[in-house]
């Protein structure tokens, strides 16, 4: 399928008198016009991930008339998304996102199908969630899924809108394997988890993902309309505290193993397993747990317990539940601060971070250490809800 071959369908609708208002900004436009916007109309988009890069790319293809918009993603809607998830508002708290995001497209446009997905993308669901669309934006914040959403776009012959942010940075391309890379020509193999955080544990400026997500709306309505230069073989870098973008070349690996000359990956894989995850991680260390509750008992009964906290300084200052800060990427040549017979219970944010921290700990000969099952954000829930989250 060419960037060009978007088409309507047989018989498809004439444009309302109101749809003609709506899009006379895109109708006088010679590379849009009424064919183009026929094109939108006749589109079909996924969005995985309706935070905060899918918000605004949902904004806009709603806005620009895409037909059919399809909303992937299990969470709810938290206080905490609300800096920068801008399809969701306050009184939405506590709802499904695909729910609270197809109430805003439907207010933004009520020309265009918004299907929901309210659940979590999988190697045994994707490709029958992905088949139905033209276009996929990946709007996910973590590897497997985007392992996961490459491989079955390069298995289907989908394009997928990649982005990414984390802190002030951000990037974009376009993965499309039959014209160019996919996002294994880039990254072969995921970073090792502990040098991987994501926006919940690094942070991120609430504008940047409105930057980049737009982008990927952007690049989304050119492949569909067939116009302009797309972002295959491209990844566009952009530093919001430099106001700077560059641009890097990709180019298509021969021996990439989904998309190559003699592709090893024909199937979906346990993409869990495969990017190292926590709980691959877990089951592999068989590292001890502690609860919140048995904590707090624990620390009423003024019990010889060493705190151990592997988040950044900023987090530690901004909520904690006490003890020592040794960050995770610091805590291999900090072993030496730390009492190997000491009972220690190693915290994080969700208890991910806390639980590579145990695994270490327990490979170096410590025998007494413990993971806060659901770290800070559990003690906020359980034990005392004025702490906050974030």
């Amino acid at each position: 399928m060419s960037l060009a071959s978007f088409r309507p369908s047989p018989g498809a609708d004439v444009f309302s008198a109101e749809e003609l208002q709506r899009y006379s900004r895109h109708f006088v436009l010679p590379e849009v016009g009424r064919s183009g916007q026929e094109k939108l109309k006749a589109a079909s988009v996924l969005v995985v991930g309706a935070g905060g890069l899918g918000s605004p790319a949902l904004l806009y293809l709603a806005a620009a008339g895409v037909g059919t918009i399809g909303i992937a993603d299990m969470d709810s809607v938290d206080a905490s998304n609300l800096q920068r998830q801008v399809v969701h508002t306050s009184d939405r708290i506590g709802r499904p996102k695909t729910a609270s995001a197809a109430e805003t497209l439907r207010g933004i446009n009520p020309n265009v199908v918004v299907k929901s997905h309210n659940e979590r993308l999988t190697s045994d669901n994707a490709l029958e969630i992905l088949r139905p669309y033209d276009v996929v934006i990946d709007g996910t914040d973590n590897f497997p899924t985007r392992y996961l959403l490459n491989d079955a776009c390069v298995l289907l012959g989908k394009p997928c809108m990649y982005g990414s942010v984390l802190r002030f940075e951000g990037q974009a391309s376009v993965f499309d394997a039959r014209r160019g890379p996919c996002y294994r020509c880039l990254f072969p193999e995921p970073p090792p988890p502990e040098l991987a955080p994501n926006c919940a544990e690094a942070g991120v400026l609430g504008v940047l993902p409105g930057i980049i997500g737009s982008i990927q709306a952007n690049e989304a309505i050119k492949i569909i309309l067939g116009v302009g230069d797309v972002l295959i073989g491209r990844l566009l870098l952009f530093d919001a505290l430099r106001m700077e973008f560059r641009e890097v070349t990709l180019r298509k690996d021969p021996g990439c193993p989904v998309c190559g000359k003699q592709p090893m990956i024909t199937t979906l894989i346990d993409y869990e397993a495969f990017c190292g995850s926590t709980t691959t991680r877990k089951d592999e260390h068989m590292i001890k747990e502690i609860t919140v509750e048995e904590l707090k008992r624990k620390m009423d009964e003024k019990a010889n317990i060493v705190l151990l906290d592997v988040r950044q300084q900023e987090e530690h200052e901004y909520v904690n539940i006490g003890g020592a800060l040794i960050p995770l990427n610091e805590l291999q040549g900090r072993l030496g601060e730390l009492d190997k017979n000491a009972e220690t219970v190693v915290y994080c944010r969700s208890g991910s971070r806390s639980a590579r921290a145990v695994a270490f700990m327990q490979q170096q000969g410590f025998s007494n250490v413990e993971n806060l099952r659901g770290g800070i954000l559990a003690w906020a829930e359980k034990i005392d809800p004025s702490k906050p989250r974030y």
